[in-house]
Parts: structure tokens; C-alpha cells; sequence
């Protein structure tokens, strides 16, 4: 059987070349007469692994000195729980964007450990639009500032991110991470769940400025202490091995071919291209989401007649076009088309879109 286009949210297609290193590595990695994962994950095979993929992730973002790289399990959402449990510390408030699905989660979560104040919220926008600048009410007293760059379900995404002066900036980056170049130091924590723009399901990145580990409060359970984890190298118990192994080898490939800066013009190319096709189709097609805060990695788009959905999906599949439901709580479509998602894919989709209209329209 042929490969498909994979436009799933999550877990996400990955690239092939990394694909088959893993399936030429699986039993036996690099004469060692194992697979990765059997290896302990404190034996020398498996240090070097991890040391290459931190290195390489590092070089990739340009992760300055004095950060942090932890490799992590619990998904994104344990980040909920363990930003404020590290960061509130005695102040006890934090400001939070409100702009789709998971950042309302990280709010309600967040609000278990303290007074969140909303930032700005377009909810009642259907969280299809940033709220204006002069609309925002930070406060320079909160312990930090928490925003989703990215949303996956809504697919909006910021323009820049925000500006917040002294107070630590911290994003939840998992569907945006390595899709174009940032300055990190802008940040005060970056966190990511792997399984959509990094590797499999069962890893989260997390990259932590240094002043900002040690500070968790006196009833934070260990596992969501950034400090122990800091000081065990992300080891403190077992971690997800074979997914930070595969993690590894998509950072090496993204700086085999090219790294962030050239990633971001695929990007750029893919996502012009299909909002394009979107944009051009007489309403037939159309996206809810302001064009100035479109998401380059998840594109949702509906029908004028939302009773051929069913027709247009079995379709895409017998096209070889997979996952391209759209959430349960939004309806329609939604293509993801990250790093992974080669430019072809995106062009089988498009034609694949108009035909459908010619067809139907």
C-alpha cells in the first residue's frame, strides 16, 4: 500500500526519511543488538541519543545558554498544572489570553492554584480573532503571562507574540513549535506536546529559562516539579524513550534540510496555497477566521452546504486524503499541514477541493 496524505491534528504525519531510519534502526540501533526501545535509558547508547537530540533541538531553535531543555511526559496539558504550580509562587495570579479551546483548558486549570486574570478574550467572537492591543489589560503584577500562539482547533494564530515587559512570557507552543523561526529569549517558558510538529504522542518539550526553575511551591508533587526534573536531566523517572529518540531524528532532519528559516517558506507556500483555494471558491468554501490571524499549520474551512461534508470526506479518502474531519465542537473540516506535510500533499488536496466544487457546486 502506497503512503497517504495524513492531514490529522494529532498524532501527525512525520516525516518519511525519519520513518525509515526508525523502521532501519528498530532492532538493531547502530550495532548495538537492540532496539531503542530496550535500552535503559541511563545506559551509554541511550545518553548519546538524548545528548544529540537536545543538541540538535537547541541549534535548531537557537536556544540560548541559560534555558533549560526538558524531555517530558503528561502531555501539554500537565504543563497546565505545572506552570502554576512552578510560577504562581506567593503572588498568586497570572494573566491569561482566552483566544480558543486550549487556552479556555489552561485557564480552568490554572485557576485551581490562583486568581487568573483574562488578558483578553474573543469568545464571544466564536475565538476567531485576536481582541484589539489597546483592549488588552495585563497586569504588571502577575507571576507570568500565559498565551496559546497557536490554536489547533480554531486554527488562529498570533501575528507576533505579546510584549510583557518584565513579566515572564510563557506559551503553549505544541502545534506551532518549529514551524518558523522565534526568539526564545523572549520567553520565559516554551512547552510543546510532541505529537504534532516533534514526533510521536507520549513527549513534552519543555524549554525553561533558568531563573525561572526552583521556585515551585512546598506541596508540588515531584513529577511536576521543573527543578527536579532540571537537576535529573529529565530523568528523574523513566522517561519516554523511543519518542525523544524519534524527536531526535526530526530535529537532525530539519537542519539537514534547512532548518526553521526554510521550513517557514514551505509553510508560508503551503498555507497561501490553500487558503488561496479556499478564498477563490465563490463561498463554496470559506474560513471563520480573521485573515489576519489565520494559522499556518490548521486550516478549518466549511461548505456553503454543510450536507455534502459526508460526500467531501469519503471522497478525500478514497483520494488517499486522510483526517480531515474537523473537531467535534467546530464541525467542517480541517486540514493540519505541518512540517511533515510535503507540498504535494497540499497540492492533491487543493485539486482535489476544486473538483469536488466542480462537481457539487
Amino acid at each position: 500500500m502506497s503512503r497517504i496524505y495524513n492531514f490529522s491534528a494529532g498524532p501527525a504525519t512525520l516525516p518519511l526519511a525519519v520513518l525509515e531510519q526508525v523502521q532501519q534502526e528498530l532492532t538493531d540501533w547502530h550495532g548495538s543488538g537492540m532496539s531503542v526501545m530496550e535500552m535503559s535509558h541511563r545506559g551509554k547508547e541511550f545518553i548519546s541519543i538524548a545528548e544529540k537530540a537536545e543538541a540538535d533541538l537547541r541549534e535548531v531553535m537557537e536556544i540560548p545558554e541559560h534555558y533549560k531543555v526538558l524531555f517530558l511526559q503528561g502531555g501539554a496539558s500537565s504543563q497546565f498544572a505545572m506552570v502554576p504550580l512552578n510560577l504562581m509562587g506567593s503572588i498568586r495570579k497570572a494573566d491569561y489570553f482566552d483566544t480558543g479551546a486550549w487556552s479556555a483548558k489552561a485557564i480552568k486549570e490554572a485557576a485551581r492554584y490562583g486568581h487568573i486574570n483574562i488578558v483578553a478574550s474573543s469568545k464571544e467572537q466564536s475565538y476567531t480573532t485576536i481582541p484589539d492591543r489597546g483592549l488588552w489589560e495585563l497586569d504588571e503584577n502577575a507571576a507570568y503571562v500565559h498565551f496559546t500562539p497557536n490554536e489547533t482547533i480554531g486554527g488562529l494564530e498570533f501575528d507576533t507574540e505579546p510584549d510583557t515587559g518584565d513579566v515572564p512570557l510563557v506559551a503553549d507552543m505544541s502545534s506551532s513549535i518549529l514551524s518558523r523561526p522565534i526568539d526564545v529569549s523572549r520567553y520565559g517558558i516554551i512547552y510543546a506536546g510532541a505529537q504534532k510538529n516533534i514526533g510521536p504522542a507520549g513527549l513534552t518539550i519543555a524549554i525553561i529559562r533558568e531563573d525561572l526553575i526552583g521556585k515551585a511551591g512546598p506541596h508540588t508533587p515531584a513529577m511536576m516539579d521543573y527543578g527536579i526534573h532540571a537537576k535529573a536531566e529529565s530523568m528523574y523517572n523513566t522517561p519516554p524513550t523511543f519518542a525523544w529518540y524519534v524527536a531526535g531524528l526530526v530535529f537532525d532532519w530539519l537542519l539537514k534540510n534547512g532548518g526553521l528559516s526554510e521550513m517557514a517558506k514551505i509553510n508560508e507556500r503551503k498555507a497561501t496555497a490553500l487558503y488561496d483555494c479556499i478564498d477563490s471558491s465563490g463561498g463554496f468554501y470559506s474560513n471563520p477566521v480573521d485573515k489576519a490571524y489565520r494559522s499556518l499549520m490548521n486550516v478549518p474551512f466549511v461548505m456553503a452546504d454543510s450536507s455534502l461534508d459526508a460526500q467531501f470526506l469519503a471522497g478525500a479518502t478514497e483520494a488517499g486524503l486522510v483526517q480531515l474531519k474537523g473537531h467535534r465542537s467546530v464541525g467542517g473540516m480541517r486540514a493540519s499541514i505541518y512540517n511533515a506535510m510535503p507540498e504535494e500533499g497540499v497540492n492533491a488536496l487543493i485539486s482535489f477541493m476544486q473538483d469536488f466544487q466542480n462537481k457539487n457546486g
